[in-house]
Order: C-alpha cells, then structure tokens, then sequence
C-alpha cells in the first residue's frame, strides 16, 4: 500500500486505535518484556519506526534514551506530541527515512511493516538497514504466518510474515538475524488474536 493510503486509514480511526491499544498497560507482559531488553542491550540513538501514538517512543525514551518517533499518519503524531510534549515525532517515511547513514543503534520496527506488499518489502529493509549503524539492530514485530498472505487487518490490508522469510530478506539488506520467536497471543488481549511473531537483527 502507499503511504497516503496507509496514513490516511489510520488517520480515520486513530480515536478508535488509542483506546483500544494506546497505552503500554493495554499490552501484553511478553512484548514489553522483549522491547526493554532490546532497548537495554542495543546503544545509541533509537528510532520508533511507526511509532503510531507514541507509547514505545515513550517506552524507549523512559531510560533517557535519545530517542525518535516516525510515522506517516498526522492523526498518531499530534497525539503522540499531545502525549509527549517532551519526545521528538516526525512524519517521515520507512520507505525513504530522512536521517544519514547509520544514525541510529538500532531501530524498533513494531507491526509498521504489515502493510507492505511482498515486493515492497525488501527495499523497505534496507533503507532500514541504511539508517542502522554497524553492529546496532533492528527489532521488528509482525503476525506470524505464511509469509506475504493477505489477510483483512482492521484498519487496512496487511500481511503474515514468518521469521524464516525475514530472515532471508534481511539477509539481502546487511542484517543477520540473532533472535526469532512466535508465541499465540494471550485470551483477551488487546488487538489481533492473530499468532505473533518478532525478529531482532544486526547489522554487519
């Protein structure tokens, strides 16, 4: 999908995304455990790459990380500045992400590259990989399934990943995949009931 689709599909319902998973307490014991470890063993500048409201931004910055949110939807940044006044958000895009190279230590990735279509996907991680300085990693947080099969998010078409398929593309880009898991998503929990899948990369 393009940019302006996928901002302007969050844009309308961005009210309805905040309740439902708009803050860190709304979320599963297991992801946050997995960001502040990543956050705690990867130095340097950090970026939130579809940093949505700004909750992991916040998250990540709780440490007094220097720390960036990006993201293409006007509706998530200026709720994420309203949130917090003190962080840096900025529209910017993963598809052309507008830092030098190797900018950051590492990059969080969490759910922003569902809704890339399969051929889209491998430029998307090296610009990514671009913007990573050597040694810093990437996590990145995506359903677990088939890899590149449709399926009908919510809020707009998305894609299943696996952390095999990943792994091979991230490969491509310079990374090298030190962390790989995929667990079913507790009863109840907030948003998709949908396996869940992460990888952590480095970069070469």
């Amino acid at each position: 999908m393009r940019d302006e689709q996928v901002a302007a599909a969050y844009d309308a319902r961005a009210a309805e995304y905040i309740a439902l998973i708009g803050s860190i307490e709304q979320l599963e014991d297991a992801d946050v455990a997995l960001i502040a470890r990543w956050r705690d063993e990867t130095p340097g500048q950090l970026l939130d790459a579809g940093c949505g409201p700004g909750l992991w931004t916040a998250f990540l910055a709780e440490s007094g990380r220097d720390v960036i949110g990006a993201d293409v939807s006007a509706e998530f940044l200026a709720a994420a500045r309203a949130a917090h006044p003190g962080l840096r958000f900025e529209a910017a895009s993963i598809r052309d992400l507008p830092y030098p190279d190797g900018a950051f230590g590492g990059i969080l990735a969490w759910y922003s590259l569902i809704h890339a279509v399969p051929e889209e996907l491998p430029g998307m991680l090296a610009e990514l990989a671009r913007v990573t300085a050597p040694g810093g990693r990437i996590l990145i947080g995506f359903f677990d399934g088939a890899p590149s099969e449709e399926f009908a998010h919510a809020v707009a078409p998305a894609r299943y990943w696996s952390a095999p398929a990943l792994a091979a593309l991230l490969g491509d880009a310079g990374l090298d995949v030190v962390h790989a898991e995929r667990r079913e998503r507790e009863p109840g929990a907030a948003g998709s009931v949908r396996p869940h899948g992460a990888v952590i990369a480095e970069r070469r």
